[in-house]
């Protein structure tokens, strides 16, 4: 995983493990709830979407949701592509959030997961950079090879 993409933020916010982690967490949970309701569906209408606050997210919420990735990415693997992918950066996400001190995500944090949610697939993308050419080992490389 690559994660010279936080070099590219300015926010002091953004720097610390707390700050990394939610965002790491947004990227994934967007990039899950865009699998669950295909390429051409509407987010909004991904059950994960709907058991988010935005704006209102609190660690104990966001903890609870990311503690039932495992069982999400296992109930939804036949329709999810890259589930290998999705645990390493759940696993960075929660990995950096036990790192971080136990102050409340409040606005920045808040901020900082929805930019990761609403860009989920451009970041996911960046984390996880593929050549062309490269295989990922995984059924759908076609659409990692034609920049999907």
């Amino acid at each position: 995983m690559e994660t010279a993409v936080f070099e590219e933020f300015h926010d002091p916010y953004m720097q610390g493990p707390a700050g990394q982690g939610i965002f790491l967490a947004g990227v994934l949970l967007g990039y899950m709830a865009e699998r669950q309701v295909g390429p051409e569906g509407d987010i909004g209408k991904s059950p994960l979407f709907k058991q988010i606050q935005f704006g209102r997210m609190d660690k104990m919420n966001l903890k609870r949701i990311l503690s039932r990735v495992p069982q999400l990415l296992t109930a939804y693997r036949e329709e999810m592509k890259y589930t290998a992918y999705m645990n390493r950066l759940g696993a960075a996400a929660l990995e950096l959030i036990l790192q971080a001190d136990d102050e409340e995500m409040g606005v920045n944090g808040n901020f900082a997961f929805a930019a990761g949610f609403i860009n989920a697939r451009h970041y996911f993308w960046k984390l996880f950079p593929i050549k062309k050419g490269e295989t990922t080992g995984e059924s759908g490389e076609e659409e990692i090879n034609n920049g999907l």
